[in-house]
């Protein structure tokens, strides 16, 4: 069945995840969407220092939103922002120095946070793909620690203050490749059978397109949303995939292609149209699994997995 998967999604990744797929999509887009002024919304993006999140954080601001960028290495932040900056002419974008993988920190950052600033739109967009079994200085699985549970503390942690707010909304940047996977709840840290970081990684992105529709139908009063990239030319996939980035080089598409859904969702009014919950592609919501691919999870897997993930939170919880 693997194998089956793996072929039907590379195959679909050629026609619709590349450069050529963004361009024919791009043909049906509505201009007017990004034609938005964005003084006075507040968003936070994590991972904003490079790749997507950094493409994302630029067309935010150049459109007037205030920025707060969550990412791990100072010096990489601080460069990025002066960039955006640049370009954007905004000096409203903020630092904010958090390891994602580390349950604690992503805590309290988001406690210190909420408690002396506004939030709108929180976009998850950090990511890891690490290809050997590690562990964090918490003891967990360094993918899952930021994939999912980062994503899934800082997101649980701000809802309070979304809620205060008008238009709040959630972005997760998810990844085409949790088409290949189906939620495994028994091994959240992969500790059986043997270690492959692209698995893990799509296991990890299956798990946030789970999580963004138990968080809709918990919480209506937010817009939250996940999205495929495709497959971008971004500095995560050269050191992560480097065999796939040498053959796919010319087909991968740009970092603000990679990111053209996310800032529509956050920012368009039509994204907001759509149904909170759902998983898009260009701009469209997609569907979540291949046809054949015995990839459904049961209700209460997918309520198991909402449990272990308080479970996590809590233990960290300062």
């Amino acid at each position: 069945m693997s194998f089956y998967r793996n072929a039907v999604w590379f195959v679909k990744g050629l026609q619709e995840y590349t450069k050529s797929g963004y361009e024919a999509a791009a043909k049906h887009f509505v201009a007017a969407d990004l034609d938005v002024n964005l003084s006075g919304r507040s968003f936070m993006i994590t991972g904003a220092n490079s790749g997507i999140g950094k493409a994302t954080a630029q067309e935010i601001a150049s459109r007037g939103g205030t920025i707060h960028m969550v990412c791990r290495n100072e010096g990489r932040a601080e460069a990025a922002k002066e960039e955006i900056v640049e370009r954007s002419k905004n000096q409203n974008v903020h630092v904010h120095i958090v390891d994602m993988s580390s349950a604690r920190e992503v805590w309290e950052f988001a406690q210190n946070f909420s408690q002396s600033n506004t939030v709108h739109v929180l976009i998850n967009n950090a990511g890891c793909m690490v290809n050997q079994r590690e562990l964090t200085e918490e003891g967990l699985e360094k993918n899952f620690a930021t994939n999912t549970l980062g994503t899934y503390i800082l997101t649980t942690a701000l809802i309070p203050a979304l809620k205060k707010v008008e238009d709040p909304r959630v972005v997760t940047v998810s990844s085409g490749g949790m088409l290949t996977q189906k939620l495994n709840v028994d091994d959240l840290q992969f500790e059986k059978g043997t270690f492959d970081g692209t698995m893990v990684y799509a296991q990890n992105k299956r798990q946030q397109v789970i999580l963004t529709d138990r968080w809709a139908s918990q919480h209506k009063e937010i817009h939250f949303s996940c999205m495929h990239p495709g497959w971008a030319d971004t500095p995560a996939v050269q050191t992560s995939m480097p065999s796939f980035h040498a053959k796919m080089q010319n087909k991968l598409r740009t970092e603000a292609m990679g990111g053209d859904t996310a800032v529509w969702l956050s920012v368009s009014a039509a994204a907001i149209k759509q149904p909170s919950g759902l998983f898009f592609q260009d701009r469209k919501a997609v569907a979540t699994h291949l046809p054949l691919a015995s990839t459904r999870s049961s209700p209460q897997d997918e309520e198991k997995l909402q449990a272990a993930l308080d479970e996590f939170a809590l233990k960290f919880k300062p």
